[in-house]
């Protein structure tokens, strides 16, 4: 299984961003999905997830209003749009997935990571 991110960069306050991420070897459609992240110095924390049968999402409330989780079944990829950015988003955000319908702090794969920094 792999759980390939991308889409990371730099952005000043205020400015947007869109990860993705492509998974491969597993059934995606038997996943719920969701991005954590993890800033320095801080434990990784949970920011969105979304499940498969029926798209269901959820939010911390830091990022509710701003962040937005969407996943394309057909090409087993799933998105986060970050809108708004502020500086204490910057992290290391991983996209993970977790068999069934619940995504707990320990799913089952993990991406490799992709840096986000939101600095002026």
């Amino acid at each position: 299984v792999q759980l390939v991110e991308s889409g990371g960069g730099s952005v000043q306050p205020g400015g947007s961003l869109r990860l993705s991420c492509a998974a491969s070897g597993l059934t995606f459609g038997s996943y719920v999905m969701g991005w954590f992240r993890q800033a320095p110095g801080k434990e990784r924390e949970a920011v969105a997830a979304i499940k498969a049968n029926n798209g269901l999402t959820s939010y911390r409330d830091s990022v509710k209003g701003r962040f937005t989780i969407s996943r394309d079944n057909a090409n087993n990829t799933v998105y986060l749009q970050m809108n708004n950015l502020k500086p204490e988003d910057t992290a290391v955000y991983y996209c993970a997935a977790r068999y069934g319908a619940v995504l707990t702090s320990t799913p089952d794969y993990w991406g490799q990571g992709t840096q986000v920094t939101v600095s002026s």
